[in-house]
């Protein structure tokens, strides 16, 4: 997680360790590992700040983290069209670079904050909350986050949303849950993409990529699912519903023991 690339420190919580600040004196000789342990403690703080905001406003917050050019951004395109006019969408981008993605989502009319992490290959929470701050989730039914590309460090960081999913391309290895363990193992839902190039493909097997996961004592659901051919959608979006529903319940049931919840703006 971040050890050795030194991408845990991002335009996100470098401020934490400005002069002055309150990471900016360590222990000495523990400078490295007490810079690290207190980041992700920070980090989990303000994860948990951003959840609780989400929670507030009845706002589903989905991670979607996959390898670069899996098919994140296309499955956010097909999941607009399905439910866009039933559900208000928003979306927070993460990119080293450009807002291409960003521009693709508001093409469709849905409003797209772009985060780009320079060097960092992955969002944390405090470039999340920052990002909060442009939208008003009143206003929203759902909140996806696109994850920077990368099966490695996304899968370090909470950033305060309520599920991960996954994409594991078909033009990928289906081996990727064996090879990347700790990504796959924070997955709450698994999509097998671009399903409709399997006809094409002798090396991807559904099926092996299922038995991978089994071995990391995963029982999550994997749907394969196409956004070319809206092969999977309606499981895709039916399991989006309930667990819109599932937190409405949540909430609700809380309301009924808690009479005011905390109303600190991001």
């Amino acid at each position: 997680m971040c050890n050795t690339c030194g991408c845990n420190v991002t335009h996100g919580n470098a401020h934490l360790l400005a002069p002055g600040a309150k990471l900016s004196r360590t222990a000495s000789g523990r400078e490295s590992v007490s810079v690290l342990r207190h980041l992700l403690h920070e980090n989990d703080q303000t994860a948990a700040h951003n959840r609780a905001h989400f929670d507030r406003h009845g706002v589903l917050a989905v991670n979607l983290m996959s390898s670069p050019g899996a098919g994140k951004t296309a499955l956010l395109e097909a999941t607009i069209d399905a439910i866009g006019k039933d559900l208000s969408i928003a979306v927070i981008e993460g990119d080293l670079e450009t807002e291409n993605d960003a521009e693709r989502i508001r093409q469709r009319g849905v409003r797209a904050i772009q985060i780009t992490t320079g060097s960092a290959c992955h969002l944390d929470a405090h470039m999340v909350h920052d990002a909060l701050h442009q939208l008003d989730l009143s206003e929203f039914d759902i909140v996806f986050i696109e994850n920077v590309g990368n099966l490695v460090c996304p899968a370090g960081f909470d950033l305060g949303q309520h599920h991960n999913v996954v994409l594991l391309s078909t033009t990928e290895g289906d081996d990727k849950p064996a090879k990347y363990p700790v990504m796959f193992r924070s997955a709450d839902l698994v999509l097998l993409s671009k399903s409709d190039l399997l006809p094409v493909l002798g090396d991807f097997s559904p099926d092996q990529a299922r038995r991978h996961l089994q071995q990391l004592a995963s029982a999550v659901p994997v749907f394969e699912i196409s956004a070319r051919n809206g092969a999977g959608m309606e499981q895709w979006i039916h399991w989006l519903l309930a667990e819109i529903a599932a937190l409405e319940h949540r909430m609700g049931k809380l309301d009924a023991y808690t009479p005011e919840l905390q109303t600190h703006a991001p």
